[in-house]
């Protein structure tokens, strides 16, 4: 075969594509991808691998990223519901959640004050002060925290707990109570009690200050709610991922990546344990995808039900190229829209905020994240309006509390790309 040309195949546009078209654009794709990819393994068994063919499998493993974005953007367009939906509460509520809602549109747009004002008076449920805002309308708050949900990657498969303090405190048994075996009249020995551990989960402040022009606040025709609500969840999104992957826990939740990570063999609660791929930044050059398997099975049976991968694009598109003895790829493409890339038949949460490979990082996590890994909420989402710090703009300083920490460190498993 002549490698001279080797260019990528044609990929289209997904930007106005539906989402069927899209997938199947996707699939495509990938196909040829696994075409290129082949041409590259039997060139490196034959020890001629062409540059340009290394560079195709590069071009077309980019295209599937660059699809899977789009493809993903498609879909959350889809699902995102609009605002203003029929409210389910009756008699009093409703008229209460009404007036709420009314008062707060006049805020946003107008500044008036006076009727969120009246509302504390009559109903303490709508706490505010000028210095910390004016808690938004439980419309608002829900779909907030609905469309967070449906991009941040981590809070997507962890577990989420609302609360009304500031502290979120929640014992863990760390073992059991001993038990054993007794004849029916033999004498019942004490047992050891329970070890319990208590894990304290902060919520911090979390802010997004969108701008708007005073011209889209007078337009009547605008959803302001729906405004808020689009403009703030691309900001928390991207800040409470990055916390909830590497933050130390300072002013932020603690990520699960922030925690010490040791080798499987000595793995002790308060630590995650690590499987090592064999080669320093790199998968082993021979049988690869044992260490993928090894680290499946370093988690208990009762967590693998539920485990998932995750890792970031970069370390994605080189795990993609892995197969197994039979020849198989190892990764899989969605079985349908909506449905998640797998790898060995669990699936793959893509999160950027995961380190990329390197010697010694830990470049992949596995486990059962709803078992792994808190996410407290505290109930509220305040908005201050400011007018005057950036004229002629008005700026909307937009704050929720939320923390974030390993409550099981035996649920998640990371892979560690050390010899």
């Amino acid at each position: 075969m002549d490698h001279s040309i080797l260019p990528a195949p044609e990929t289209k546009s997904l930007g106005d594509a539906d989402l069927g078209s899209a997938f199947d654009e996707f699939l495509r794709s990938f196909e040829a991808f696994k075409d290129a990819n082949d041409e590259r393994l039997d060139q490196i068994e034959k020890r001629s691998v062409d540059v340009l063919t290394e560079s195709k499998v590069n071009r077309i493993s980019k295209s599937l990223d660059d699809q899977q974005a789009a493809l993903d953007g498609l879909l959350l367009k889809s699902r995102r519901p609009g605002l203003g939906g029929n409210t389910r509460l009756a008699g009093a509520e409703t008229i209460h959640s009404m007036e709420h809602k009314t008062a707060f549109d006049r805020y946003i747009r107008s500044g008036v004050e006076q009727d969120l004002r009246q509302l504390e008076a009559k109903a303490m449920a709508t706490t505010s002060d000028p210095d910390g805002g004016y808690l938004v309308p439980d419309q608002i708050e829900a779909e907030v925290g609905k469309r967070l949900a449906a991009i941040s990657p981590i809070r997507a498969i962890a577990d989420v707990r609302e609360v009304s303090g500031s502290v979120l405190k929640k014992p863990f048994a760390i073992s059991g109570p001993a038990v054993g075996w007794v004849g029916e009249t033999a004498s019942r020995p004490q047992t050891d009690a329970s070890t319990l551990s208590e894990l304290a989960f902060p919520t911090m402040e979390l802010y997004a200050m969108p701008a708007a022009t005073p011209s889209l606040l007078d337009d009547g025709a605008i959803n302001i709610e729906e405004w808020i609500a689009a403009e703030v969840e691309a900001a928390f999104a991207q800040q409470e991922g990055a916390a909830f992957v590497n933050g130390d826990g300072v002013n932020k939740p603690k990520g699960f990546m922030a925690e010490t990570s040791v080798d499987e063999a000595s793995w002790s609660w308060g630590n995650l344990g690590h499987i090592k791929t064999g080669a320093a930044g790199a998968f082993a050059s021979s049988d690869p995808g044992d260490a993928l398997i090894e680290l499946i099975y370093s988690l208990k049976a009762g967590y693998r039900q539920n485990a998932q991968f995750v890792m970031n694009r970069r370390t994605q598109a080189t795990i993609r190229k892995l197969k197994d003895s039979d020849g198989n790829y190892l990764w899989q493409p969605p079985a349908g829209v909506g449905a998640k890339a797998s790898l060995l038949n669990f699936a793959i949460t893509e999160a950027e905020d995961m380190p990329d490979i390197a010697a010694s990082s830990n470049a992949v996590a596995f486990g059962d994240f709803k078992r792994g890994y808190l996410i407290v909420d505290r109930l509220g989402l305040r908005i201050l309006r400011d007018p005057f710090s950036a004229k002629p703009y008005v700026l909307f300083y937009t704050t929720k509390r939320v923390g974030g920490g390993v409550q099981d460190f035996d649920a998640i498993k990371l892979l560690n790309f050390a010899a």
